[in-house]
């Protein structure tokens, strides 16, 4: 029998731009993944094999208060994100996905701009592989992120919803 410590509890949340996959492991959100994004099984690899641990289809407190506060985001009602996050990567990567969290809401900044807050103005092409393996879409913003020129790159929820989100953060307009 496995230890139930040992376990990423997953919930599906229907979300105005497409499904999501919610996941909590102990008592945080690891989990908030687009159901249709192509890597999905590259971050569910990683996810199981760091935590030592398996999915199991239920949900917790920390998934509940993530749909209720994506409610509230997508309804236009909340610009900031009270979840607890557990980051599941190499401490790179997780460096960049802190870094998304300093995004305010309704920002953008490009690849090249969030290479050198990080202190790694050379290092685009690894931050940008960073911010596309970020396991907590909305959460850490990774759709904050844009190209050089200003124009709308590489989303794993794909560049529609990545315009829907902004266009809700940048116009006020609510998705749900």
């Amino acid at each position: 029998m496995e230890d139930k410590t040992n376990v990423i509890k997953i919930q599906r949340y229907h979300s105005p731009c497409g499904d999501l996959m919610l996941g909590s492991f102990e008592d945080k959100l690891c989990l908030c993944d687009w159901a249709a994004e192509s890597h999905r099984d590259i971050v569910d690899r990683r996810l199981r094999k760091v935590l030592k641990a398996g999915y199991e289809k239920s949900t917790s407190d920390v998934i509940l208060e993530a749909m209720s506060q994506l409610d509230e985001y997508f309804n236009g009602e909340r610009t900031v994100f009270e979840v607890p996050l557990l980051f599941v990567g190499t401490e790179f990567q997780k460096s960049v996905w802190y870094k998304l969290l300093e995004i305010p809401y309704g920002s953008t900044v490009s690849y090249g701009e969030l290479a050198k807050q990080l202190d790694l103005p050379k290092a685009v092409r690894a931050v940008a592989a960073a911010n596309g393996a970020n396991a907590i879409s909305i959460f850490a913003p990774c759709h904050r992120v844009i190209g050089s020129n200003r124009t709308l790159v590489g989303y794993g929820g794909g560049l529609p919803a990545k315009k829907r989100l902004l266009d809700l953060e940048l116009n006020g307009k609510p998705l749900l």
